[in-house]
């Protein structure tokens, strides 16, 4: 990755613009890493920031539309600058799931930015979604006006394995 997108991300250039960014790499490849780094560099320019876990994110939203506070729920989440949702694709959502993930997404278009970090290719998104049309509005919303990084595809974890033996 570039310096440059580094700086970028650090100086928090996209918040401004509502840009959203989305980091597509296989696991072991820096996307959390890079998530976080952004998020505290952010934080320490006084931006609120959140970083969740894509699945830890369904079942609270999931939870809270059970317990019937799924709207203050989601009016905290959109108050953040950047919302980083983490590991989006390693897990099946069922139908209740995708849809609230939806609302949440589609809360902050084009008024917040959103940071994605997934390890499937949006063409995959289907399978994770279990409806491809919804599969279809949620890539259409998180690429809309946003910088894809592709982080690659080789596992620094594995690699650093390799090396050491």
């Amino acid at each position: 990755m570039s310096q440059d997108t580094l700086a970028w991300l650090a100086r928090g250039d996209f918040v401004e613009s509502a840009t959203s960014v989305v980091l597509i790499g296989g696991p072991g490849t820096g996307k959390t890493h890079l998530l976080i780094g952004t998020l505290i560099a952010l934080a320490g320019i006084g931006r609120r920031v959140r970083y969740v876990n894509a699945s830890a994110l369904v079942n609270e939203l999931a939870e809270a539309e059970d317990e019937r506070r799924l709207s203050r729920l989601l009016e905290r989440y959109a108050r953040y600058d950047v919302l980083a949702i983490d590991e989006l694709g390693y897990l099946h959502l069922d139908r209740r799931g995708a849809e609230l993930l939806f609302q949440v997404i589609t809360d902050r278009e084009e008024s917040s930015s959103l940071m994605v970090a997934t390890n499937l290719p949006f063409g995959e998104w289907a399978s994770i979604f279990t409806d491809a049309r919804l599969a279809a509005a949620v890539v259409d919303r998180i690429t809309y006006r946003s910088k894809i990084i592709e982080t690659g595809i080789e596992s620094y974890r594995l690699r650093s394995t390799t090396n050491a033996t």
